[in-house]
């Protein structure tokens, strides 16, 4: 991809950047002058994203690679074509992931574990490792890793043990990688989202289960305001870092859900 900008001195790259959360972050870090490399599954959209870019930061800013999160091989064969066409990386923002609820708990099939711990879990673990690799060996060392967590990494919701548990184990692949990051100048936080309007999240605004039983409509922020927290976190200096970000909708039911 020749067009790609290599002028630009950052270099981002978020997954599940064809929608939703992912989509928002991917273009605000446009806006601030990033190259972006756009992950997601389907081809599609990273090229809706990419377009769209255009009117935004101008063309070749955003290089679409569809991959599988949960495949190692796909994600080697990711970090491979960033190094090709970059040679380095700054920040991974690890957003990918499915949701799995609305099941109760005696009704999960080992085939939806698997698929929500693959994608959510093991795919933000190769991510998250592909970047670490290459934040270590590029010069000058180090770059931020933010991991996409969300207010389940705190409370559950009804009916959502898969999610939920993925969830918790992005809380201590958080602090395993900032613990382990810190002799390389690698830096990793965590945002921990509640109630962003995406096409996923829609369906809050017309009544979601609540802890008691019953159907409740929860209030709703716009995902702009979460893609301006992250930019917010990865435009620190890597002598300094937020570890955990909790944003959420004011109103929504988190402090005293339950």
């Amino acid at each position: 991809m020749s067009s790609i900008d290599k002028a630009s001195n950052k270099v981002a790259l978020v997954t599940g950047a064809g929608t939703g959360i992912g989509r928002s972050v991917a273009l605000a870090f446009l806006r601030e002058g990033y190259n972006v490399v756009l992950v997601g599954r389907r081809m599609e959209p990273l090229e809706s994203v990419a377009k769209e870019s255009e009117l935004i930061a101008g063309a070749g800013r955003a290089l679409p690679v569809s991959t599988d999160v949960g495949n190692a091989e796909s994600v080697a064969a990711l970090f491979a074509k960033i190094h090709e066409v970059f040679g380095r990386i700054d920040v991974l923002f690890n957003n990918a992931g499915i949701s799995g609820m609305g099941t109760n708990f005696e009704d999960i099939t080992f085939e939806t574990w698997q698929n929500v711990v693959n994608i959510n879990l093991t795919g933000s673990f190769l991510c998250a490792q592909g970047a670490f690799k290459m934040m270590k060996d590029q010069l000058p060392q180090g770059g931020r890793i933010i991991n996409n967590g969300s207010i389940s990494a705190h409370a559950p919701r009804p009916n959502s043990a898969s999610y939920t548990a993925t969830k918790h184990a992005i809380t201590g692949l958080t602090k395993s990688i900032s613990l382990d990051g810190r002799k390389y100048n690698i830096a990793c936080g965590q945002i921990d989202i509640g109630n962003a309007m995406t096409e996923l999240s829609a369906r809050m605004a017309k009544g979601v289960p609540q802890a008691n039983g019953e159907i409740a409509i929860e209030p709703m922020m716009d995902a702009s305001e979460v893609a301006d927290a992250v930019v917010h976190m990865a435009s620190l200096p890597l002598s300094t870092n937020v570890q955990f970000m909790t944003i959420m909708a004011t109103k929504m039911p988190f402090v005293g859900r339950g």
